[in-house]
Parts: structure tokens; C-alpha cells; sequence
């Protein structure tokens, strides 16, 4: 079966690296899904989305909370170059939350720090 390498970096490290069937982008012009021998393409994340990645080992999928960034595919090799990225895993629910309600009483809807927030309570799997 044919596979897509993937790296998923931030300017601090390398978030997660390895073979998977899929990967699922937001950008700004809309949900992308990339499966192997998906053509080139360059691409706008969208800041405060989640990226999700289907190992190719059949290991549950990964999720994660990006900020602003870009997304490039050439060949079956798949980039994901984000400002900020946060596995699901490693997500605080809690402090994600106060980051919500922070944000939410700061009276700016649609904020990055909104979107941010909702989009790591998404990764993570709990309730915005």
C-alpha cells in the first residue's frame, strides 16, 4: 500500500514524523485531505485549526492544534510547517479552557487567541 511521509514541525521541534494513508488540513480556503499520490500543492494553514494524520500503521490518529503556518506536498512527502503545534495529548483541557474564557471576556470575537483555544479543546477532544 502506498503511504505518505509526514513531517509535522514548529519552530521549537519536530511534533511528529512517520508514514501514514492520510492527513487532513484546514486552510484558509478550505478542508484538505491528502492521500498518496496527491498532486503538488502549497498551502495557507489556518490559524487555530487542528491537522489529523491516519498513521500508516493503524495506530490511532493524530491530532493536533495548529497556529498560522503552511502545508506542502510534492510527491508522496507531505510538510506541515506551523507556528505553533500541540499534539492532543499534550493539550492542558483546563488551562485551553481558561485560554477560551480569557479570550471570550476580552469582548473581540473570532480572535487568534479565540480560535486557538477552541481549536485545542477540538484536538483534544473536549467540548468548546
Amino acid at each position: 500500500m502506498a503511504t505518505l511521509k509526514v513531517g509535522l514541525v514548529s519552530p521549537e521541534r519536530e511534533v511528529w514524523a512517520g508514514e501514514a494513508k492520510l492527513v487532513v488540513a484546514q486552510t484558509i480556503e478550505g478542508q484538505l485531505g491528502i492521500l498518496p499520490g496527491h498532486a503538488p500543492v502549497l498551502g495557507v494553514l489556518l490559524d487555530g485549526s487542528v491537522v489529523t494524520i491516519e498513521p500508516a500503521d493503524g495506530s490511532e490518529k493524530i491530532r493536533a492544534m495548529v497556529g498560522s503556518g503552511f502545508f506542502s506536498i510534492a510527491g508522496d512527502e507531505v510538510s506541515v510547517l506551523a507556528e505553533q503545534a500541540e499534539l492532543a495529548h499534550e493539550i492542558d483541557v483546563a488551562d485551553a479552557r481558561r485560554s477560551l474564557e480569557e479570550a471570550l471576556s476580552a469582548g473581540d470575537a473570532d480572535t487568534t487567541a479565540e480560535r486557538r483555544a477552541r481549536a485545542r479543546l477540538l484536538a483534544a477532544g473536549a467540548d468548546a
